[in-house]
């Protein structure tokens, strides 16, 4: 095929929005790409492709040229070799009214391209894939894909990128109706999505590899896609948003619906995360509350409702505007029992039609239907942001088994009390330190959070249990740096106590168990939470 005459232009100044004349199309996910490249073809545009793509257009009835008729060289080495050469990227990165470049191109017999229509292998995919090898996941390594997707992006005055089947349809018509042009706006959206598209799956390169070597490497990279637009902040004046990372097995909304309700809000998902997580830590039916990001109340039960209706009973105070996380579905009695409170949100692995009928009467509720059986990958590293930085660690997700554990004291734990210490033990990691919790028959009655001095979480926790202490144990985040919060805890009837232990004056909180003739046992490690 002889030369378009776009092949030997003549130098005029750039319009505002140059006509769109050939579009060159090579895409994996072949979604909506017949469609698209027939509209593109409608309006005479050619269509220039590659392999796979080529033959699903050919196969579709679109007219193609092949990429090798426009560069003059031939797809090589198993189509590893077949869009990079100059012919194509100075018909991509040519400015158009630079006499200089007009002139190159009519030397050189170069054909411009006015709009590249390209998607990447699929990369992400395949490293997810379990037991893949290391060299199909490198064969799924994109060259030519961000090379041409990058050049037209940096050239978008003259040379637009798409990359997503959901633009297919806002480009055509735009394109019908401003006569094959695209405004500058347009174009330079459409840069700026490209862009982030191959920063994104660099970053999955770039991570895959980094994980293979180091678990702290000297760059750390990470990609996140907006999931949803909230309301706004923590307070009504900060802006917000939610962004899944990418390439995590899942997420705080993985597999989640909304049944029903407000939109979620920012401060929703971070008690959610929170109230997730705590939840994680059980196999039995489980209720965890969750307000300001603390556990209000958790429980165990034989049945949903009992777990929920314990776990509401530690601090109905403090419940009152919470979100209620459930491990198990809901159903009418259930429903009809939570709707008599104010939750903020509810979320469940079922709901039953009648549940939903009774829920119906709290319109405000959110409501989130959990279908996520995946497990979190644990390894992934937390990640908190702060001014202009990232703090990274290992996830606290383990629990020390009772072989590891010390006991301390003269009197040994009976069975019940080793039970509920593993209970209260299990919530505490999730409480904010200083965290005390008091606990029995595997529910919270008392839970004292994010204070200053542990003695203070001490007397709140307390507090909180009021007069039904006798008998039940005690957890603690961190060690005791004195005796004088073990000694409240065992005047209010306190029989266990469970810590990490490691302060110089462990020997006066054990003596002060043992004069009262209760255990302490050390697990020698502490689980702070900030």
């Amino acid at each position: 095929m002889e030369a378009s005459l776009q092949s030997s232009p003549a130098p005029e100044a750039a319009p505002d929005a140059p006509p769109v004349r050939r579009a060159l199309i090579s895409v994996s996910d072949k979604t909506g790409i017949v469609e698209f490249a027939r509209g593109l073809a409608d309006l005479g545009i050619e269509i220039v492709s590659t392999g796979g793509t080529a033959r699903e257009l050919a196969a579709g009835g679109v007219p193609v040229r092949s990429i090798t008729d426009l560069t003059g060289f031939p797809e090589i080495m198993d189509g590893r070799v077949k869009t990079l050469h100059p012919k194509l990227y100075a018909g991509l990165l040519a400015v158009r009214d630079n006499p200089e470049h007009l002139r190159a191109a009519q030397e050189h017999a170069v054909e411009f391209v006015d709009l590249v229509c390209v998607n990447l292998y699929p990369f992400e995919r395949t490293a997810a894939r379990r037991g893949v090898a290391d060299e199909e996941v490198i064969e799924n390594i994109d060259i030519g894909g961000p090379t041409m997707i990058r050049a037209a992006a940096k050239n978008h005055a003259y040379a637009a990128p798409v990359v997503s089947p959901a633009s297919y349809d806002a480009v055509l018509a735009e394109l019908r109706e401003s006569g094959c042009r695209l405004s500058p706006p347009t174009r330079e959206s459409l840069a700026a999505e490209a862009f982030s598209y191959t920063a994104r799956y660099d970053t999955a390169i770039a991570r895959w590899f980094q994980e293979k070597r180091e678990d702290f490497p000297s760059l750390f990279v990470r990609a996140f896609e907006k999931v949803l637009e909230l309301p706004y902040g923590e307070n009504p004046h900060q802006r917000a948003a939610y962004y899944e990372q990418v390439g995590a097995r899942t997420h705080v909304l993985s597999m989640v619906s909304q049944l029903g309700g407000k939109p979620l809000s920012f401060n929703n998902l971070l008690d959610l995360d929170a109230g997730r997580l705590a939840l994680s830590e059980f196999k039995i039916p489980a209720c965890v509350i969750i307000k300001h990001g603390n556990p209000c109340g958790v429980a165990c039960g034989s049945t949903p409702i009992e777990a929920y209706r314990k776990a509401f009973a530690c601090d109905p105070q403090s419940a009152f505007g919470g979100i209620v996380c459930l491990n198990r579905s809901v159903d009418a009695e259930l429903a009809r029992e939570i709707s008599d409170q104010f939750v903020e949100v509810l979320f469940a692995r079922g709901y039953s039609e009648e549940a939903l009928e009774a829920l119906a009467s709290k319109p405000n509720t959110r409501i989130l239907d959990d279908r996520e059986r995946r497990t979190p990958n644990m390894i992934e590293p937390h990640v908190r942001q702060v001014v202009g930085g990232l703090l990274v660690q290992d996830r606290d997700f383990d629990l020390e088994e009772r072989g590891e554990m010390h006991v301390v004291s003269q009197r040994r734990p009976t069975e019940a009390e080793w039970q509920q210490l593993s209970f209260a033990w299990k919530v505490c990691k999730h409480v904010k330190s200083n965290a005390i919790v008091i606990a029995r028959d595997l529910e919270t009655i008392g839970i004292g959070a994010g204070q200053m001095s542990r003695v203070d979480s001490v007397r709140i926790a307390l507090e909180k249990a009021r007069d039904g202490v006798r008998g039940a144990v005690v957890a603690s985040d961190a060690y005791f740096p004195f005796a004088d919060s073990v000694q409240l805890a065992l005047e209010a009837g306190v029989t266990a106590v469970i810590q990490p232990g490691g302060s110089m004056r462990d020997h006066l909180s054990v003596e002060a168990i043992d004069q009262a003739g209760a255990a302490m046992v050390f697990t020698s490690r502490r689980h702070f939470l900030h």
